[in-house]
């Protein structure tokens, strides 16, 4: 998709330094992740930008999430995790959780536009959003321990009720990359399009909620969060575990591994 989509330039509001752009489109709030040097990975300031903007689009009938670059999402930044600072981790932890939550307690439908690699933390982007519609070129997939993590904000618990257990086992312990067109089949999007087609797209969905009752739309919205919020608690206290673990040569070898680009050689089971 297109940076330069319908918006001028002078309509785009920039938030963490410039690291998240927002703008109108209609009546659709469009937020895009800007920074491509490293996939549009998320650190603490960012993820609290995107969740400010998510708690104040009361007045719109849709928001839209999607990246810069040609990446969606590579998730939380791993600089500095070979060597982490405690305060920083706990930091990107809840800003994390913060993140996800308000997308789930936004009172608007939160579609994901999957215009490249979603992973990690961006392929839980996916599963938090409301719906998502993928670029044919988008990949998905989950790196967590792979890199010296464990996608325990969504991947690891409601993924499950999106694409069943198995397959969620299969993306959270075997950090596979899919297709679109897979990630599609499995459950995990709800429609695939050309690269070249994806703002359109994007934008017949947003038309078509506008043309719904947002009072009833939050109320169904709200109602759907059944398993989201009995998941709720599988969220802490995974992060909780995280935290333990800050600082783990499991953690320091994982990170290190994809600063340098190797293959990792974590430490043989205990």
């Amino acid at each position: 998709m297109s940076e330069g989509t319908s918006e001028t330039k002078s309509e785009v509001t920039q938030h963490a330094g410039g690291d998240v752009e927002v703008f109108d489109k209609g009546t659709t709030k469009w937020i895009r992740l800007n920074r491509p040097e490293r996939r549009n990975a998320y650190d603490g300031p960012m993820a609290h930008a995107i969740a400010d903007v998510l708690e104040d689009v009361s007045t719109y009938h849709s928001v839209v999430i999607t990246g810069s670059g040609g990446s969606f999402c590579a998730g939380g930044a791993l600089t500095g995790l070979a060597e982490p600072d405690m305060k920083n981790m706990r930091g990107l932890y809840k800003a994390s959780l913060r993140l996800f939550d308000a997308i789930r307690t936004c009172p608007r439908p939160v579609i994901a536009a999957v215009n490249g690699a979603a992973a990690g933390g961006g392929n839980e982007l996916v599963v938090a959003c409301d719906l998502a519609i993928a670029a044919r070129s988008a990949t998905f997939g989950q790196t967590g321990p792979k890199v010296g993590s464990s996608p325990v904000t969504g991947a690891t618990n409601v993924m499950g009720v999106q694409i069943g257990e198995k397959r969620a086992k299969e993306l959270s312990m075997l950090c596979r990359r899919y297709d679109a067109q897979r990630a599609y089949e499995m459950g995990l999007v709800n429609e695939v399009v050309g690269d070249d087609q994806l703002e359109q797209a994007v934008d017949a969905m947003c038309a078509e909620l506008a043309t719904k009752s947002p009072r009833y739309i939050e109320i169904t919205k709200i109602s759907s969060n059944l398993w989201w919020n009995a998941a709720r608690d599988s969220f802490s206290t995974g992060l909780g575990m995280l935290v333990q673990a800050i600082g783990s040569p499991d953690m320091r070898e994982g990170a290190q591994a994809f600063i340098d680009k190797r293959k990792p050689e974590f430490p043989d089971p205990a």
